[in-house]
C-alpha cells in the first residue's frame, strides 16, 4: 500500500538549475528548503538524469532526515547493451544518492522497442527482489506509449504499484502521446498515477498566444503553467504531479497554488477546456500516427515523428524542443 501522505507537487529533478555546464546546487538547496518547508516531500530523478542524483544528495539526502522525504530513481535498460549492465545501475544510484534503499523505483520510460530489454533481461524480476530484500520499497514504472501497450503491460504485470504517465491538457486528446486513455487504462486497473510533462517539458508555461489570453482572462494574475499544473492534478487517481522546476522562481510559483491545493470549480475547468479548443484550431498536420506510411515508405523516412516535430514547432515556435522530439520520435 502506497502511502498517501505523498504531497501532490513532485519535485522532478531532471531540470535543475545550471551554473555554466554543471547543476547548481546551491540553487537547488533552496529549491529544496522551500518545498519542504511548504510541506511537500516527492522527489523524482533517475540514473540517465546527468549530475542529477548527485545534485540530490548534496541538495537533499546529505540535509535531511531520510525518512522526512520520498525518493524516486529509475533504470534504463534499454540505455545499455547487457542484461549486467542494466542492474547495475541500481548499485550506480545507491551509491550517487548515498542512501540504503529508494522509495519508488521505476523501470524507465517503457513503450515502443524499449519494453523488450526489461523482458528479455527480466528486469522485472530483479525489481521484485529488490524489494523481497528491503532495498525499494514500491516499484512501478514510466511510460511514454499507446493505450494498448499500457493495458498489456498491465495485465502481464499486477506487480507494479504505481505508473507514471505524460498527461497535460495540450496531450490530452492527443493521437501521439494518448493522454487521456492511457490515464483510463491506469484507472481501469486501479493503479495510482504519478503525473510527469504536465507543463509539456515547460512549453505550456508560454503557450500559444491565443491560449494565453483564454488563461489570463479568466485569471490574470495565475501563470499559464499553474493551469497546467492544476490540470493534472485535479484528476482522480493522481498520486503526485512532477514538475522540473529549473530556478526559484518557477518553485515559489508552484507552491504558491499548490500549497493547500483543492480540487478544480467548474469555472476553471471550462476556462481549461476553452483553451485545449484553441490550441486544437491551430493548423497543424492532421497526422494519427498510424504508421502505415512509415510500412510502405521505400527509404523508412519516419514520416510521423517528422509531422509531430513539425507540430510542435506550429504551435509553440521553439525550435531547441522540435529538434529534440524530431531526435527522439524520428
Amino acid at each position: 500500500m502506497i502511502d498517501e501522505s505523498i504531497g501532490k507537487l513532485g519535485f522532478g529533478l531532471m531540470r535543475l538549475p545550471r551554473k555554466g555546464d554543471e547543476i547548481d546546487v546551491e540553487q537547488t538547496k533552496e529549491m529544496v528548503d522551500l518545498f519542504m518547508e511548504a510541506g511537500f516531500n516527492y522527489f523524482d530523478t533517475a540514473w540517465a538524469y546527468p549530475g542529477s542524483e548527485e545534485a540530490t544528495r548534496k541538495a537533499l539526502i546529505e540535509r535531511y532526515p531520510r525518512d522526512s522525504f520520498y525518493l524516486a530513481t529509475k533504470l534504463s535498460a534499454w540505455r545499455v547493451k547487457t542484461k549486467e549492465e542494466a542492474i547495475a545501475q541500481f548499485e550506480t544510484s545507491l551509491e550517487r544518492l548515498g542512501t540504503d534503499h529508494i522509495d519508488f523505483y521505476l523501470l524507465h520510460n517503457l513503450g515502443n522497442k524499449r519494453t523488450k530489454y526489461f523482458e528479455d533481461w527480466d528486469i522485472w524480476g530483479y525489481v521484485r527482489d529488490l524489494k523481497a530484500q528491503g532495498k525499494i520499497k514500491h516499484m512501478g514504472f514510466s511510460f511514454h506509449s499507446t493505450a494498448e501497450a499500457l493495458e498489456q503491460l498491465l495485465k502481464e504485470h499486477p506487480e507494479a504499484e504505481f505508473v507514471q504517465l505524460q498527461i497535460n491538457y495540450a496531450d490530452w486528446e492527443s493521437d501521439s502521446v494518448q493522454s487521456r486513455r492511457c490515464y483510463e487504462v491506469a484507472r481501469k486497473y486501479g493503479v495510482p498515477i504519478i503525473v510527469m510533462e504536465p507543463v509539456k517539458g515547460g512549453l505550456l508555461a508560454k503557450p500559444p498566444e491565443k491560449v494565453e489570453a483564454v488563461l489570463k482572462t479568466a485569471e490574470p494574475e495565475s501563470s499559464c503553467a499553474s493551469w497546467a499544473v492544476r490540470f493534472s492534478a485535479d484528476l482522480d487517481g493522481v498520486l503526485t504531479v512532477l514538475s522540473g522546476m529549473s530556478s526559484v522562481d518557477q518553485m515559489k510559483d508552484n507552491l504558491s497554488y499548490m500549497k493547500g491545493f483543492s480540487k478544480l470549480d467548474q469555472g476553471q475547468k471550462d476556462t481549461i477546456s476553452r483553451a485545449s479548443e484553441v490550441l486544437a484550431s491551430y493548423p497543424i498536420i492532421p497526422c494519427t500516427t498510424c504508421n502505415y506510411c512509415v510500412k510502405v515508405c521505400p527509404v523508412g523516412i519516419g514520416i510521423p515523428g517528422t509531422f509531430e516535430a513539425s507540430n510542435q514547432m506550429i504551435l509553440y515556435s521553439n525550435k531547441v524542443f522540435s529538434t529534440s522530439q524530431l531526435n527522439w520520435l524520428v
